[in-house]
């Protein structure tokens, strides 16, 4: 059923419980179907994310010649026939607004044989951040063509393959531009050495490395803090058919959250723990353990608890590594005793949105003190302003993290106090969330 343009949100009057499945990992889904293509066998990849951004990545992979087959009943898609990929010699490739889907695309289209190919994105997407890859993939021999502004979308390239060597590479602003070139790194004519100009938020280059040896090749060298190398004497490949896919830390701090809000206890199936698994974002479980969630990890996956019992403190933690999680933290932030400061999220500023401008305002808009420094939210409690709209920018996270806080019995009577504008922006990483939501609202009614 779609969503309405504006969605009340229904608080929860009892206590949350029961299971969640979560979706695949978008970030994996993405980095998998990648190396499926540059595998010489048919992969399946199971418990496969469907959403917006990889079905975008999918159909790009299909005008470039490859064949993917997707069964979303079956949670799986199937890359097969690798030797007909840029069989077409030139392909015109639309990425939406997905940042893996773009960085990833241009690196491999880069890195092909021969071809022209053609990206673009929607006119967001045009403003966020490649000029990075841009440059390191020119320095390793790639004819890259900025048609619009340079630096970024749209692009044309003139594919030739990679010659391979010394390449710098500026990663701060975003760490898909750096795993985007490790990828293809591999392929190039020659072993590549890679230097960092600044930092790189480490979580998801270490996701992408641990993931291309799963596909066959040798480890990533870190020479030192800003310098790796990548050996090219070794094809992708798995070793056998099919990958699994985990669940997505990301799309779980929202339901990891939700019994902060709800009270109760959830079961999130399948979700790694802190430090377990391939995702950084498992670290926002230990974040909400500091603020006053129990959280247990098992064979089953983790459960999430809150009886009620005591407070739920304010945090100040570093989010760098884990970006993607902090405005699941800033939303609830309302709810916590004392004030909540989140840093290094600056380069969320140049994500779907401005990601820290926009939290602080929807969060003033709900009566809160907000203070806003180019790297961080300083966040203090204030009574909840009731009947507000929530403006989500067309970006997933905001819609998720305020539909999270909507869940609380502000008024203590059921009725909805929160509205979300857009609701449906919710399909680039996770369809089914409000559904879901509702679902266990339904279920705790019947506990």
């Amino acid at each position: 059923m779609p969503l309405p343009d504006l969605l009340p949100i229904q608080p929860f009057t009892r206590p949350a419980r029961g299971e969640v499945t979560l979706p695949g990992s978008k970030s994996l889904t993405n980095r998998a179907l990648m190396l499926a293509a540059l595998c010489p066998q048919t992969v399946t990849l199971s418990g496969a994310l469907f959403s917006e951004d990889t079905h975008l990545m999918v159909e790009a992979l299909r005008a470039l010649g490859f064949s993917v087959e997707a069964d979303e009943a079956a949670l799986t898609l199937r890359v097969s026939n690798q030797v007909r990929g840029f069989s077409g010699g030139q392909a015109d490739l639309f990425v939406g607004l997905a940042g893996t889907a773009a960085r990833f695309l241009t690196a491999l289209c880069a890195a092909a044989p021969s071809g022209v190919y053609r990206i673009d994105g929607i006119p967001q997407m045009r403003k966020r951040p490649m000029k990075g890859l841009i440059e390191a993939l020119r320095a390793l021999g790639a004819d890259i063509r900025c048609t619009g502004e340079e630096g970024f979308f749209p692009l044309e390239i003139h594919a030739r393959g990679l010659r391979g060597g010394t390449v710098s590479i500026d990663a701060r602003e975003s760490s898909q531009l750096l795993s985007a070139l490790l990828m293809v790194a591999p392929l190039a004519a020659t072993p590549v050495q890679v230097k960092l100009v600044g930092g790189v938020r480490w979580p998801f280059v270490q996701m992408t490395t641990r993931l291309m040896e799963h596909f066959g090749q040798k480890p990533v060298v870190r020479l030192s803090d800003d310098e790796l190398a990548v050996q090219n004497d070794t094809r992708y490949g798995l070793g056998g058919d099919s990958y699994a896919i985990e669940p997505d830390a990301t799309a779980a701090s929202y339901y990891l959250a939700l019994p902060l809000v709800t009270r109760g206890s959830l079961l999130l199936r399948g979700l790694r723990g802190p430090g377990g698994g391939l995702q950084g974002d498992t670290q926002f479980s230990a974040v909400l353990g500091e603020v006053g969630l129990t959280v247990q990890t098992h064979d089953a996956g983790v459960t999430a608890e809150f009886s009620g019992e005591k407070a739920l403190r304010g945090v100040t933690r570093d989010f760098s590594g884990f970006s993607d999680t902090f405005l699941t933290l800033a939303a609830l932030a309302p709810l916590l005793d004392g004030p909540t400061r989140i840093s290094g999220i600056a380069h969320t500023r140049k994500q779907e949105t401005d990601r820290v401008a926009g939290m602080a305002r929807e969060l003033s808009r709900l009566g809160q003190h907000v203070i806003e420094t180019e790297d961080a939210l300083e966040i203090h409690p204030r009574p909840l302003r009731v009947d507000q709209t929530i403006e989500t920018y067309g970006d997933h996270r905001f819609a998720m993290s305020f539909g999270v806080l909507g869940s609380h019995d502000l008024r203590g009577d059921g009725r909805p106090w929160l509205t979300i504008s857009n609701p449906a922006c919710c399909a680039k990483t996770f369809p089914h969330f409000f559904e879901l939501l509702e679902s266990l609202r339904q279920k705790s009614l019947a506990a």
